[in-house]
């Protein structure tokens, strides 16, 4: 049996948290568990339950989704970050990259690229 790949949600947003949280839960091998409306939050709850993937909202109360990919990646070495956002700047992007965002995705985006990144990033390194 396949381990269950545990994911972590961040965004402002109460329906894109809601949508995500559905699209990624009725993957069977992957398991929403913690759903955060701000970076503070993200971070504690990721400490909490350590997903293997954060997905995380760029423009986010708390200092954004680099604070939280900072943090996160500082305290959770081994979550990786999927930065989720409605901003494609080369600046935005370039800046997260440079604080562990693993992989940037653009809002709107089909919901098999979510899957898709979201399982490639919880794969454990071979």
């Amino acid at each position: 049996m396949t381990e269950v790949l545990r994911v972590l949600i961040s965004d402002d947003d109460e329906m894109i948290r809601a949508v995500l949280r559905e699209v990624l839960d009725e993957e069977p091998d992957i398991a929403v568990v913690a759903v955060a409306g701000d970076a503070d939050e993200a971070i504690r709850l990721a400490e909490q339950h350590r997903p293997a993937v954060a997905v995380l909202d760029v423009r986010m109360p708390g200092g954004g989704g680099a604070r939280a990919a900072r943090e996160i990646t500082r305290r959770c070495p081994d979550t990786a970050i999927l930065a989720f956002s409605a901003y494609a700047d080369r600046a935005s992007m370039a800046g997260l990259a440079a604080v562990g965002v693993t992989e940037y995705l653009v809002k709107g985006v089909p919901n098999a690229k979510i899957v898709e990144t979201v399982r490639r990033l919880g794969q454990p390194p071979s």
